[in-house]
């Protein structure tokens, strides 16, 4: 298949399923909470649609999202060659899936209609020294998104310092602040670093870990673990109905940042974690 199918194929799978770590991360929610209660139907219901969406490959969700691409490009590939592809896919998704149209001109309020404008779709790319093109993206729901938060350390009001500790209440604040808006349970994105460009495409990488894997750095785990704990205890739960669950999982990283400056970004993704990767070992993707 050309590049361009698969990743109209990946689209497709990213709208109409979630992957096995987000599945199974939404029944052990539900499974912690008592039958019949609000936080119980609710993680029901939300179970039963992403089976029915699985069934029918149809959109798990209304919001089928802002499409967030990184991709990883053998030595030698053409970067607008791949870019013009994930273009030309998200055109054809949008008619096919379908996907609703998103992509508003933040001038005119003028709709494409397709889900292409500028840095729409928003596509990263690197390099590696394998011979295949890899892709992982995600579809990211606009109320999730409406929730992250950044914040400025030192931060006296939150008696945040430049620490882990001082992420972590800033962390913690921001899920408080969300009060249950953009769909929990949450998957939790967090940077800490800085210049705020770099932390805030820091935070939403994070979103595409599996939610059982472990950060590398001891102290970073450790604060993850913390952190779940903590904003469960908080009693939001799914959907803001109360519950043992607003959060199914916290992954963290840290860039090196400006002495003056030290920022942490907070991504929300909503229970929908519509994420996907790709291999591509085709040849029809520019190498030079």
């Amino acid at each position: 298949m050309s590049l361009v199918s698969e990743i109209a194929g990946l689209y497709r799978r990213m709208a109409t399923d979630l992957s096995s770590d987000i599945y199974d991360g939404l029944v052990k929610a539900r499974d912690q909470e008592v039958e019949d209660t609000p936080a119980y139907t609710a993680l029901s219901t939300i179970i039963e649609n992403v089976d029915l969406a699985r069934a029918e490959a149809k959109p798990i969700c209304q919001d089928t999202g802002y499409p967030i691409f990184f991709v990883t490009l053998p030595e030698g590939a053409s970067i607008g060659k791949v870019r013009a592809a994930i273009i030309e896919a998200t055109k054809r998704a949008t008619d096919e899936i379908p996907l609703r149209p998103n992509a508003v001109d933040a001038v005119t309020g003028k709709n494409s209609g397709d889900n292409t404008g500028m840095l729409w779709p928003l596509i990263y790319f690197d390099e590696w020294d394998r011979n295949y093109l890899l892709i992982r993206a995600m579809l990211k729901g606009g109320g999730s998104e409406n929730c992250g938060m950044m914040y400025r350390l030192p931060d006296a009001r939150l008696g945040a310092g430049r620490d882990l500790d001082g992420v972590r209440k800033a962390v913690l604040d921001a899920i408080h602040a969300a009060q249950g808006r953009g769909c929990p349970p949450y998957v939790i994105g967090v940077a800490l670093g800085g210049g705020k460009d770099a932390v805030t495409q820091l935070s939403k990488r994070q979103l595409l870990r599996p939610l059982d894997d472990t950060n590398p750095s001891s102290e970073l785990a450790a604060l993850e673990a913390r952190l779940l704990e903590e904003a469960n205890s908080l009693g939001i739960g799914p959907i803001g109905v109360g519950g043992k669950t607003c959060v199914m999982g916290v992954k963290s990283a840290a860039a090196h940042r400006h002495a003056a400056s030290y920022f942490v970004d907070v991504a929300f993704c909503c229970w929908a974690d519509r994420k996907g990767t790709l291999e591509y070992h085709g040849n029809d993707y520019g190498r030079l």
